[in-house]
């Protein structure tokens, strides 16, 4: 599961339809309607949250939002009450480390998009995260290797 905290302009279609699905998962986890991914790293941020509910609906707004701008047909009736006004903290290393997984994927799947990718320091976050300085998340279980 990778709910990426990186704006969703920057994934390529593979990327954000994968996004989709796994937002959709990570809420029916999150409001108690499946058995399996309750201990996922990934969902250890949204767990930390008052309104963990809210704040994935609020994520999954942001992608489809970016889908409905490219022309997709994602549902929205999916997406369960967005909170207002709430947001969770993302380190500057996190964010740097996503920039630098997305981009290991681009140069194979999609050079267009790679085009459209930010250098160091320059990415921005999905509307629902605030950057703060930090190394990489603790939950992070990826590698560029």
């Amino acid at each position: 599961m990778r709910l990426w905290s990186l704006h969703p302009r920057y994934l390529d279609r593979l990327a954000l339809v994968g996004v989709w699905r796994e937002g959709l998962l990570a809420q029916k986890v999150l409001l108690g309607e499946t058995q399996g991914y309750k201990n996922h790293p990934q969902l250890e941020r949204f767990l930390e949250c008052e309104d963990s509910k809210g704040a994935i609906a609020f994520y999954l707004r942001g992608i489809w939002e970016e889908a409905r701008r490219r022309g997709y047909a994602f549902d929205a009736t999916k997406i369960g009450p967005a909170a207002n006004h709430i947001y969770l903290e993302i380190t500057r290393g996190q964010l740097e480390f996503e920039r630098l997984w997305l981009q290991k994927k681009l140069r194979k799947r999609d050079t267009g998009a790679l085009k459209n990718l930010p250098g160091h320091g320059e990415i921005e976050p999905h509307p629902l995260f605030r950057v703060i300085p930090g190394e990489i998340a603790g939950w992070e279980k990826g590698s560029l290797a």
